[in-house]
């Protein structure tokens, strides 16, 4: 049972192919640069021998369209899969739902017609999401291919936290309210967690802190969410790698007076300019944390801010569930920076969050604790697997829809 997940960018395409029988990966490639003089295509694929050999093509790619079809030619080249027909089904990471759609959806004309809709709510994601899905149903026909939503997860939020407090018609008419994201993302490593505890799933209270370059908190209450931190857009909530989080919405009207600057500029500043970046100059807290070891005051003030959005969202997040059975870490700084994991949980004894220095130190591709003993909350580090989360929800869905593949 093969599953094929694509996840389109602008100017990118990633890919992984799972072999759904034991959840191994086949191959998995990443193609960059797309339109550019130089694009890079890095795939990786399994041998005879269960090791995964390399190949880098720097070949130029002109579009998307030639880049379905350079991706398509080397997983057959490697033998990942004879034919497409060998695929049971192909799963579409899809950044916006809007209110339209709350799980992982078939994809024929209406759906795609009806996320084109979407667009105003996700201008810079959904548009080359759609015209990847397109290409995939052109390239690989008669394949079911099921679209993967990053806002649906959250459809479980309440309405007395989804809405804004602004005029009701601007919900009515321009849909304003919070969607979050990073949903596909929070639901595995929730899940995992329960199982790496030997809870069920809708048992446990859960803060799930996803820390990467775009960065959002989840509260999870009995397996659903209730509450997180990304809003309308995924600009609002932690401090990211170039986006600001939390802001006061009239520093966009003082911005605007003071500079003449276009709305466009405004979010663009915000957007790609801000955050980590914005700060100290850097968006890789790897970078950071050397820079801020060696004295550099503006990448400490960075660590600081980081670490400090972050706590304020656990305490947050502990009122809204009211008891939390664990607080866990995940994606490339949650998986990897011991000095931020430390300094969010830093002062939350009393809320029964204690982390152990020696615990926090160690690193591992695998789930590992790292509470003290005597910590009434569980602290774990887990890392996510988006495009295997993607890949379970579509096989998933083509089974629950009749579709008849073997």
């Amino acid at each position: 049972m093969r599953i094929l997940v694509f996840n389109f960018g602008s100017s990118s395409i990633k890919y992984e192919l799972f072999d759904m029988r034991d959840r191994a990966t086949l191959a998995t490639g990443l193609l960059e640069r797309i339109g550019e003089s130089e694009s890079r295509l890095c795939h990786r694929h399994r041998n005879g021998s269960g090791e995964f050999d390399e190949i880098i093509d720097e070949t130029s790619v002109a579009d998307h369209r030639q880049g379905m079809d350079r991706i398509g030619a080397i997983l057959q080249q490697t033998k990942a899969y004879q034919d497409p027909s060998d695929l049971y089904g192909i799963g579409h990471r899809l950044a916006h739902g809007g209110e339209a759609f709350r799980e992982p959806t078939l994809i024929d004309a209406a759906v795609l017609e009806t996320i084109r809709g979407l667009t105003p709510l996700a201008p810079l994601h959904n548009p080359v999401m759609v015209a990847g899905m397109e290409l995939a149903l052109a390239g690989f026909p008669g394949v079911p291919q099921v679209a993967v939503f990053d806002t649906a997860f959250h459809h479980t939020i309440p309405p007395y936290v989804y809405h804004y407090a602004v005029p009701r018609e601007l919900y009515r008419s321009c849909h304003v309210r919070q969607y979050g994201f990073h949903g596909t993302s929070l639901h595995y490593v929730a899940k995992r967690t329960a199982r790496f505890l030997d809870r069920p799933f809708d048992s446990l209270n859960q803060i799930v802190l996803h820390l990467g370059n775009g960065a959002s908190a989840g509260a999870i209450r009995q397996g659903k969410s209730v509450d997180t931190s990304m809003g309308m857009t995924p600009l609002s909530g932690l401090i990211m790698g170039t986006r600001c989080g939390d802001l006061d919405p009239a520093i966009v009207f003082h911005m605007a007076r003071l500079t003449g600057w276009s709305n466009e500029q405004i979010e663009a500043k915000l957007n790609k300019e801000s955050g980590l970046k914005g700060i100290c100059g850097d968006n890789d807290m790897r970078v950071i944390e050397q820079r801020a070891e060696s004295g550099d005051e503006a990448a400490q003030l960075a660590v600081d801010m980081y670490a400090h959005r972050t706590k304020k969202y656990i305490g947050a997040y502990y009122a809204v569930l009211g008891h939390v059975d664990a607080l866990v870490f995940t994606a490339g700084i949650g998986e990897n920076s011991p000095l931020v994991r430390a300094r969010s949980c830093e002062g939350l004894h009393n809320l029964g969050i204690a982390i152990d220095p020696e615990r926090n130190s160690q690193r591992s591709d695998e789930v590992f604790e790292i509470h003290a003993d005597g910590s009434t909350v569980k602290v774990l580090v887990v890392p996510t697997d988006e495009e295997l989360e993607i890949a379970k929800q579509t096989v998933e869905r083509i089974q629950a829809g009749g579709v008849g593949r073997s």
